[in-house]
C-alpha cells in the first residue's frame, strides 16, 4: 500500500518504519525541517532498540519529507501520528492535529482513509471528519479511522510486530477492513468498531495500567507499615488468572509521554460529561505522593538533606528510551536541588535531554562515578546494568553507604550483608 504517515515522534516513526517493513511504501512527513534531514541522514530523534537498523533496512520504502500536501496526493492511507501534549489544565492539546487534518483537506485528490494514530478525546475523529470537509474545495470522499497505538516505549518495535491486538474503529465498515489489511501479515486478532469506542479502549487501557501500578504503590506503602514484602505479595496476587502478575512492580511512581497524560485526559473528558471520575483521581495523587515518599527516604537516610552529596542513577522514565517527560527523576533531582544538594548523576541514554530541563547536575560517565563520594545513592530507573553493578565497589566509593532503591533492583538482604543502609518500596 501506498501510505502516508503525518509526524515523527515517537508514535509516527516507529509506526511508519514498521509499516514499510511489512512491504508498504511509506512517506514520512514532519514540519521540523532538521528532523527530517538528520533522518535522511540517519540520525533518529529518538532512542528505540532497534529503530535505526530498521530505518536502514527500509530506506528505498521509506521517504522522508516536510512536504506534506505530495505526501497526501501519493498516498491511499493517511495516518494522523502528531503529539497532543497535555496542555495545563490537564486536557490534551489537540492543535496538531487539527492543523494536520486542514492541511489533509486542502490536498485531497481522491479517496483517502485517514486514520487517527494519535491519542485523541472521544469524538475525535468527528472533529477530524468536520475539519477535512471544510477544508477541501473538491469534495472528494474519505473516511476518518481510529486506530489508537500500543506501543511501550523501549520495546516498541517488538510490540509492533506483536501485538495483543489491534484496535480499528470506523463508520464505514469498509474503511475499517481496507485498513485492516496493512496488519495482515502480524497474524494478529483485529477488533472492528465504531470510532468512539476505539478511541475510549486506548484511554481506558492506559488508565487501567496506570491504577495497577499506583495501587501496588499503595499496597507496598502500607507493607512498609505492617512488615510485609511488598514483592512477595505482589507474587501471590499475580498468579490469580483474574489478576495477572504485569504492572504489578512497586516502585517511585510512573511517567512517561502516556500514562500520566492519558489519566488526566480521560479525567478532563468525564468532567466535561459532568462526571467524577474518583479512581483516576486517586491514581494520580498516588503517583504523584509517591515521588514525595522517595524523598521521604532520602531524608530518613541522611537525617538531613541539606546540601548532601546525592548520586542519582537513571534519568529517564524507564529502562531502554531516552524519553524523560514525567520521569520521576526529574521530579526528585529538582526537589533535591531545591535543598542545595550536589547532584552526580548518569543514565546510559537520556543525558542529552536531562541536560536541557536540568541545570546545576554534575552528569557523569557511569554508575561508580555517580556513586562516589555520596552520602547517598537513589536508584530512580531500572536499566539492566545497574541490576549487574559490584556493589561492592559502589560501597567502596561512597562516603556514606545508603542506597534508597526507587525501582527496587536489589535484594534488601543482601544488601543488608554488604553493609548498606538500604531502603526499597515496600520491601522487608
Amino acid at each position: 500500500m501506498k501510505i502516508c504517515v503525518i509526524g515523527t515522534g515517537y508514535v509516527g516513526l516507529v509506526t511508519g518504519v514498521c509499516m514499510a517493513d511489512l512491504g508498504n511504501d511509506v512517506i514520512c512527513i514532519d514540519v521540523d525541517e532538521k528532523k527530517i534531514n538528520n533522518l535522511n541522514k540517519n540520525i533518529l530523534p529518538i532512542y528505540e532498540p532497534g529503530l535505526e537498523e530498521l530505518v536502514k533496512r527500509n530506506k528505498t520504502r521509506i521517504t522522508f519529507t516536510t512536504g506534506l500536501k505530495d505526501g497526501v496526493k501519493k498516498s491511499d492511507i493517511i495516518f494522523i501520528a502528531v503529539g497532543t501534549p497535555p496542555k495545563d489544565s490537564g486536557e490534551a492539546d489537540l492543535s496538531y492535529v487539527k492543523e494536520a487534518a486542514k492541511q489533509i483537506g486542502k490536498a485531497i485528490n481522491g479517496y483517502k482513509v485517514i486514520v487517527d494514530k494519535s491519542t485523541v478525546p472521544v469524538g475525535m475523529g468527528d472533529l477530524v471528519e468536520s475539519i477535512i470537509e471544510d477544508n477541501s474545495s473538491n469534495r472528494f470522499k474519505f473516511d476518518v479511522v481510529s486506530s489508537p497505538e500500543f506501543l511501550k516505549e523501549g520495546s516498541a518495535i517488538y510490540d509492533f510486530m506483536n501485538p495483543d491486538r489491534v484496535v480499528i474503529g470506523a463508520k464505514n465498515k469498509q474503511a475499517a477492513e481496507k485498513v485492516a489489511q496493512i496488519f495482515k501479515p502480524l497474524n494478529t486478532k483485529v477488533i472492528i468498531t465504531d470510532l468512539r469506542s476505539a478511541e475510549m479502549i486506548k484511554y481506558a487501557s492506559n488508565s487501567f495500567l496506570a491504577t495497577k501500578i499506583s495501587f501496588i504503590n499503595e499496597i507496598a506503602n502500607i507493607c512498609e507499615k505492617v512488615g510485609a514484602d511488598v514483592e512477595t505479595v505482589a507474587n501471590g496476587m499475580g498468579l490469580d488468572k483474574r489478576i495477572g502478575r504485569l504492572f504489578l512492580n512497586a516502585g517511585a511512581g510512573f511517567g512517561g509521554s502516556c500514562f500520566p497524560k492519558d489519566v488526566s485526559a480521560l479525567v478532563n473528558i468525564a468532567r466535561k460529561e459532568d462526571y467524577e471520575p474518583l479512581i483516576l483521581n486517586s491514581v494520580m495523587e498516588v503517583n504523584r505522593l509517591q515521588r514525595k515518599h522517595v524523598m521521604n527516604k532520602i531524608k530518613t537516610a541522611l537525617g538531613t538533606i541539606e546540601g548532601r552529596q546525592i548520586g542519582i542513577l537513571g534519568i529517564a522514565f524507564k529502562a531502554n528510551t531516552d524519553d524523560i517527560r514525567e520521569a520521576v527523576a526529574v521530579d526528585v533531582i529538582r526537589a533535591l536541588l531545591e535543598k542545595g544538594c550536589r547532584i552526580k548523576a548518569y543514565d546510559p541514554v537520556a543525558v542529552p535531554n536531562a541536560k536541557k530541563v536540568l541545570k546545576g547536575v554534575n552528569y557523569v560517565r557511569n554508575s561508580y562515578a555517580a556513586a562516589e563520594n555520596a552520602e547517598c545513592l537513589v536508584v530512580l530507573t531500572e536499566w539492566n546494568e545497574f541490576k549487574e553493578l559490584d556493589m561492592k565497589k559502589i560501597k567502596s566509593v561512597m562516603k556514606k553507604p545508603a542506597i534508597v532503591d526507587g525501582r527496587n533492583l536489589y535484594d534488601p538482604g543482601k544488601m543488608k550483608k554488604l553493609g548498606f543502609d538500604y531502603s526499597g518500596i515496600g520491601r522487608k
